[in-house]
């Protein structure tokens, strides 16, 4: 025990934790890709504004064929954070892309050590040793701040570790010499939190957590019977209205949340809530300071009169209860769409997207390994006699986030903060509870049990976890993405699965029609449901089909929001090729043997088939097979020889635009196979009356193809969205329409060509 009171020394316990903190989330620079997909969109606007010489607003290679407004994505310190890192190391010969991929991590590993250092004031050096030790090692937060991954909930949580060590310097320093002055400590938090708006779109949930400490600090303080606390409970909530005007002001510079400016969900929000946004221009803040400010000031100012006047505990937990009700309900009776709140108010209903499902076990377990089962061990320090303030100050951060870890699985990053504030000091709570109960060895032996055999299985567990991470990109995508940068024009408008659009906007640099969120008419392409009209009205000149996109094919018609009866599609991977080629998944079999006429049977488990019809793909081509079966069912099977894979489908499927593309050789006229790996991934040209750009120092030359168009609608925007040029230009009969750039006004040119009243191409550009 007294070599583990050397270890729990703040001056070895920080070093080391900081240590295993960065290991673990350097360990997915192993691989030259990044995780995920948003992280490619981040990089690519950040090389962009970079090559350009500033923060671009109007991103022309995303959003096809409109570009993206990024002023109604994130605010502007997500992309500055990476850019200023590179400017620090790039004397060290560190490139921008690595600078991006170890950003995570510095910000990851400071929320670890301001963590450390708040719960040390809280608790003890013991508390804050293994709280901040679970932190480091549990996949749940490694998994959004490690190397390869950047996201913005990392600068949220980074922000909300500052702001909680600001209370706690507040809380600690207690002695005559600090009775005023450490108020000034809330100063903390209200710049953290204020500053967290310029980092993430979504950064809410820090106002939430700083309002939760300050509220079950006054309840501690009023049921502890130390009412002065109370003061500080005030003090603190007015620091999150400090913060939120800051938020507001920063915001007019930065750009605004997900809830604020002119945001389509900002006004679906507002609309929702009964709110109207004045010199507030965010929802969530107007919000904070017109209704959770004032009642959680109105409540404190209520414990502070019947603390004169209450003195038995018993009966001010009871009064501490009937507020909470109260206030509850005062809340909900202002604003009944908040029983819409883990939807999104409705706007994440419908999508099948795992970010916004509920967390299941195995989620928790994924994230947290046995830490779950510490977690309840937290209740412990509500024994009579143990219980002090930060508990109840911890309390107002963990009950949001097991409301939140509750109604999505996108939370499990943010509810990582809590698990490890409770798995640490329950596990503390269950040490000390443990050892007067038993004789003094066997106390010993299950004490050193406890503190070093469960830290090393959740480190284990967690690097396990960590360890068998893998990008999801790979060297095929980015082969055929940049084949299609070097062989399109730079205005072309790419169609694929939504997964996938921010890697062509990071490889190709083109601009995809849909990305980071699900596009039903997307998904009804892929199925089939669109006409040639609605793809030249949305200016698509390529679509991507793939093997990926084939594994997604559930999502897909989940997508469409269409009924999966009558469509069935299976891959299959190749097991033998003794005597026959078989691929085979669970219970499903395909035996085929080929020759001039092949014999292909489908076994089911119940039931042995041949299917209606067959392909096989092979080095650089697919064929048809004459397939030898009188005993035939509603089945079709594409074999692919390059890549070591079958596909079953039912005829639904075989018709759908995915599967021809994909699986056969027998597709529309309109389109043509630019690539192909064999199997992998192919690129289809959309052929089309096509507008091609290209600039010179004076002119844009607007280069037709197929050219049955009429008319060109030209549109100049400004870099904060101002339409400032609209013109017409008649083009019938022209291959070619040359336009002197003098005379469009803009930095970025939307077009529109057209065949009469009809649209048939579109696409967006940035004047050079």
């Amino acid at each position: 025990m007294k070599k583990l009171d050397k270890v729990f020394e703040p001056k070895v316990a920080l070093p080391l934790v900081t240590l295993i903190a960065a290991v673990f989330r350097l360990i997915p620079l192993r691989y030259k890709y990044l995780f995920g997909y948003d992280p490619y969109f981040h990089l690519a606007y950040i090389e962009e504004s970079l090559k350009a010489g500033y923060w671009l607003n109007f991103l022309t290679i995303a959003g096809g064929p409109w570009g993206v407004q990024v002023k109604n994505f994130h605010p502007l310190g997500l992309w500055m954070v990476p850019a200023d890192v590179y400017k620090i190391l790039k004397i060290f010969g560190v490139s921008l892309y690595d600078a991006f991929r170890i950003t995570p991590v510095i910000f990851g590993v400071l929320t670890i050590i301001f963590f450390y250092l708040a719960m040390l004031n809280f608790y003890g050096k013991r508390e804050a040793f293994f709280s901040a030790l679970f932190l480091s090692v549990m996949f749940g937060h490694v998994f959004r701040s490690m190397a390869n991954y950047y996201r913005g909930d990392n600068y949220m949580l980074f922000w909300y570790s500052v702001a909680l060590f600001g209370v706690s310097l507040a809380l600690k320093k207690t002695r005559r010499a600090w009775r005023y002055k450490r108020f000034a400590f809330y100063l903390i938090p209200a710049f953290a939190s204020g500053l967290a708006a310029i980092f993430w779109q979504a950064y809410y949930p820090i106002f939430i957590f700083l309002l939760g400490n300050a509220v079950l600090l006054a309840f501690g303080a009023f049921i502890l019977e130390k009412d002065k606390y109370l003061v500080d409970s005030a003090v603190l909530t007015l620091s999150t209205a400090f913060g939120a005007f800051l938020a507001n002001y920063l915001g007019e510079y930065f750009g605004y949340g997900m809830l604020g400016g002119n945001r389509w969900l900002a006004k679906k929000t507002a609309e929702k809530l009964g709110i109207e946004l004045g010199a507030i221009k965010d929802v969530y803040l107007a919000v904070h300071l017109k209704y959770l400010v004032p009642l959680a000031l109105a409540g404190i100012f209520a414990l502070f009169l019947l603390s004169r006047i209450v003195n038995e505990k018993k009966q001010r937990a009871l009064i501490v209860l009937i507020l909470s009700i109260l206030g509850v309900f005062v809340l909900f009776m202002r604003f009944d769409a908040l029983k819409e709140l883990s939807s999104g108010f409705g706007i994440f209903r419908e999508a099948p997207i795992l970010e916004t499902q509920p967390s299941t076990f195995s989620d928790l377990w994924a994230a947290y390994n046995i830490l779950v089962f510490l977690c309840p061990l937290f209740v412990l320090r509500f024994v009579p006699k143990k219980v002090k303030l930060s508990d109840f100050v911890l309390l107002g951060v963990i009950a949001p986030s097991l409301y939140m870890l509750y109604t999505w699985t996108r939370f499990l990053f943010i509810g990582s903060f809590a698990v490890a504030a409770m798995a640490g000091v329950g596990l503390i709570c269950l040490h000390d509870f443990l050892k007067p109960k038993l004789e003094s060895k066997k106390a010993l032996a299950l004490s050193v049990s406890l503190l070093v055999v469960v830290p090393i299985i959740s480190a284990g567990l967690g690097f396990e976890r960590v360890y068998a991470e893998r990008p999801i990109i790979n060297d095929r995508w980015v082969q055929a993405l940049t084949w299609l940068k070097d062989n399109s024009n730079e205005n072309d408008v790419v169609l694929a699965w939504w997964d996938y659009g921010h890697w062509v906007t990071y490889y190709a640099r083109r601009s995809p029609i849909v990305q980071g969120g699900p596009s039903r008419w997307v998904a009804l392409y892929y199925l089939g449901k669109v006409n040639n009209n609605q793809l030249m009205a949305r200016g698509v000149d390529y679509v991507i089909v793939s093997y990926d996109t084939a594994l997604k094919f559930g999502a897909i018609l989940d997508t469409a929001n269409i009924s999966r009866e009558g469509y069935f599609l299976m891959i299959l991977p190749l097991v033998s090729k003794v005597g026959a080629l078989i691929f085979q998944q669970g219970q499903y079999t395909i035996t085929a043997r080929p020759g001039k006429e092949w014999s292909i049977l489908i076994n089911t488990g119940t039931a042995v088939f041949s299917p209606k019809e067959a392909f096989v793909e092979y080095k650089n081509s697919i064929t048809r097979l004459n397939i030898t079966a009188k005993n035939t069912a509603d089945a079709y099977v594409y074999l692919n020889l390059n890549y070591g894979y079958a596909v079953l489908m039912s005829e639904k499927t075989f018709n759908t635009t995915l599967a021809r593309l994909m699986f056969t050789d027998e597709y529309s006229k309109d389109y043509q196979l630019v690539y192909s790996d064999g199997g992998y991934i192919k690129i289809f040209k959309f052929k089309h009356p096509n507008v091609a750009v290209e600039q010179t120092e004076k002119e844009i030359i607007f280069k037709f193809e197929n050219a049955t168009g009429t008319g060109l609608g030209v549109f100049g925007y400004l870099e904060n969205g101002t339409l400032v040029f609209k013109r017409w230009y008649p083009v019938k009969g022209k291959n070619e329409f040359i336009l002197p750039k003098d005379q469009v006004n803009g930095t970025v040119i939307r077009y529109a060509y057209a065949e009469g009243k009809k649209i048939v191409d579109r696409g967006v550009f940035r004047k050079r």
